[in-house]
């Protein structure tokens, strides 16, 4: 049976890069659950790659069908923003594993939806300075910096990824991302570890 290897973290923790190393990687071989989002295409961003990138009317779609695992909706300062899960039949656990990238919340949802032993928890972490210093630098490479949602952004992270909630969800294995390098390594070895066990 396939698994589903998901990705979580505050903003600006490189889980970003790290979905595409590790998908890029010849020795996984891992499909993409792509998560959906109403939000604007940021520069450097691809459809289909870090989500598919539809408007209200496509999710209401999804919403009437019934095929929303899961979706949060996020008041920011350009207006609301959803992000969701659907069942468009991509997913088949029994032919492969596969990797997502989205929030602790959505993870749970998923959880319930599969079932536990189908998600295996990937949780990025990197120290709160140095998360803020890469989120500025990398909102100044934007054509349109957004530096008002990048503090809401910030500032949620703290609720949404708080202790409690990580224990909630049972996160026990953090990996730090102080080097890139030495973190695609370590996670590699656990999905690689995961994949044997199934």
């Amino acid at each position: 049976m396939g698994k589903i290897f998901y990705i979580m973290g505050k903003s600006s923790s490189g889980k970003d890069t790290i979905y595409r190393k590790l998908q890029e990687s010849e020795n996984l071989k891992l499909g993409r659950l792509v998560l959906y989002t109403t939000r604007p295409i940021r520069d450097g961003e691809k459809e289909g790659q870090e989500y598919h990138f539809v408007d209200e009317a496509k999710y209401f779609e999804f919403n009437k069908a019934e095929k929303v695992i899961e979706a949060r909706t996020y008041q920011t300062v350009y207006g609301p923003w959803t992000y969701f899960t659907a069942d468009d039949g991509s997913v088949d656990l029994s032919k492969t594993s596969y990797l997502a990238i989205g929030t602790l919340e959505s993870y749970q949802n998923l959880k319930a939806y599969y079932g536990v032993a189908s998600l295996c928890p990937i949780y990025v972490e990197v120290e709160d300075g140095e998360r803020l210093k890469r989120a500025i630098a990398r909102e100044e490479t934007q054509k349109e910096p957004h530096y008002e949602e990048l503090c809401r952004r910030f500032l949620a992270d703290a609720e949404d990824f708080s202790e409690e909630k990580l224990e909630q969800a049972g996160i026990e294995k953090r990996f730090f991302n102080k080097s890139l390098e030495t973190c695609l390594s370590e996670i590699t070895a656990y999905i690689k570890k995961r994949l044997i066990e199934s």
